[in-house]
């Protein structure tokens, strides 16, 4: 496992959202890519521990959307998120075409 991993879940079909493009962009200016497996999940993305600082997390629901035969309001998600531990951090997702809410899991 990774220093950031999520889970997107989509609550409108009520079942994990497989193939979201994921990308992690670190306040080092690296950037980690990778697409949700079948659970919805992404447990390999960025760094083995993350550092304080600032991250996003760029979800590309507008491929995810298309794929599944919905219309989306968003193309895309954005979370931004603040690191001021050292270690593993998980961001999941819930979204729908209408609406999307976001938190800190564990």
């Amino acid at each position: 496992m990774t220093g950031v991993t999520t889970h997107v879940l989509d609550t409108a079909r009520g079942r994990p959202a497989c193939g979201v493009p994921v990308r992690l962009e670190a306040p080092d200016g690296s950037v980690a890519e990778a697409v949700t497996d079948d659970d919805g999940r992404v447990t390999d993305l960025g760094p083995a521990t993350t550092q304080r600082g600032t991250y996003r997390l760029v979800l590309d629901t507008a491929t995810y959307f298309a794929e599944t035969g919905q219309q989306g309001f968003y193309p895309e998600v954005v979370i931004v998120f603040e690191v001021t531990e050292p270690g593993h951090h998980h961001v999941p997702l819930l979204l729908s075409p209408f609406a999307y809410s976001t938190y800190r899991g564990s």
